[in-house]
């Protein structure tokens, strides 16, 4: 592996979105030791960013579970910018989270490849789109790849690092190397597929469950029991739902199915009624379950 793209030449990773993604991502990277800047258009973004993780590192002081210093190093390798062409500028490693359209990716990583440095990396957290959609914009493909967190990032350990077709093993070795110095157990997916590993896995667990309900075989409350108490899930498929979001859900089913064109991937029609009706699961107080 050459010096240039590999883990000992990463000092400073740049994270384009403050979003609940983009700011839990960045907190990792500034905990593992890394000087981490925070690239958003929105400053009003920024600023609720940074009050969160600021109260965040308290409150796990607070508890005993992070130490004052710790925290305090973290928050001040923290950088916040709504400039990005001189946060690329002094990237080595890019991880990209923003809105989950490609038509905003591509402008993005179209940037990125002119601004950020020749050696830098440049990953998307996207959990739908696989890179290869973003890499020929850059000028250069082979340091491409998907890096995905999953939510709540500070605290999840899975991370999704998938490979299309041009990317290097070094990009690969280097990504993967970076998220285990973030604390993370990465996996590897070696060739790109819609939803990746685990939305495959709970999307399959997802269809079933709405089927059984849809069919009138069992009640939603009685299927997140069984997922629970027989398969020792923490919670069930439309508890799992709510929390996510239904809009989430329904989103992931409809870039799925575009992808695809399979029926078995087509989005649920009772899903995308109770979203139609504003009902989005926890965040809007009421989802499959009521939580008002």
């Amino acid at each position: 592996m050459s010096v240039e793209n590999s883990i000992e030449n990463i000092s400073t990773i740049l994270v384009i979105g403050a979003g609940t993604m983009g700011r839990q991502i960045a907190m990792s990277a500034a905990l593992a030791g890394f000087s981490t800047i925070i690239q958003d258009i929105s400053q009003e973004g920024l600023t609720a960013a940074r009050t969160e993780l600021e109260g965040w590192a308290a409150s796990r002081v607070a508890k005993g579970k992070l130490e004052q210093g710790a925290a305090t190093a973290a928050l001040d390798a923290l950088s916040y910018s709504t400039d990005l062409d001189s946060a690329a500028a002094n990237a080595d490693f890019v991880i990209e989270a923003a809105t989950e359209r490609l038509d905003i990716k591509t402008a993005i990583f179209e940037k990125l490849g002119v601004l950020a440095p020749a050696h830098a990396i440049l990953a998307t957290n996207s959990s739908t789109l696989g890179s290869s959609k973003v890499a020929a914009a850059t000028g250069r493909p082979t340091q491409v790849c998907n890096m995905h967190f999953f939510n709540p990032a500070l605290v999840m350990k899975c991370v999704e690092v998938v490979r299309h077709e041009e990317t290097s093993d070094e990009t690969v070795a280097t990504t993967m190397e970076l998220a285990r110095r973030l604390g993370k157990e990465p996996v590897l997916i070696n060739r790109e597929i819609p939803g990746f590993i685990a939305n495959r896995l709970v999307g399959a667990i997802q269809r079933e469950a709405l089927f059984l309900a849809d069919s009138g075989i069992a009640s939603i409350e009685d299927i997140d029991t069984t997922a629970r108490t027989a398969l020792g899930h923490p919670m069930g498929p439309f508890a799992l739902m709510d929390m996510v979001g239904l809009d989430v859900i329904d989103f992931i089913a409809q870039a799925t199915h575009a992808e695809t064109g399979a029926d078995t991937d087509a989005p649920n029609q009772r899903v995308a009624a109770l979203v139609a009706e504003g009902k989005l699961g926890r965040k809007s107080g009421a989802g499959f379950y009521d939580y008002k």
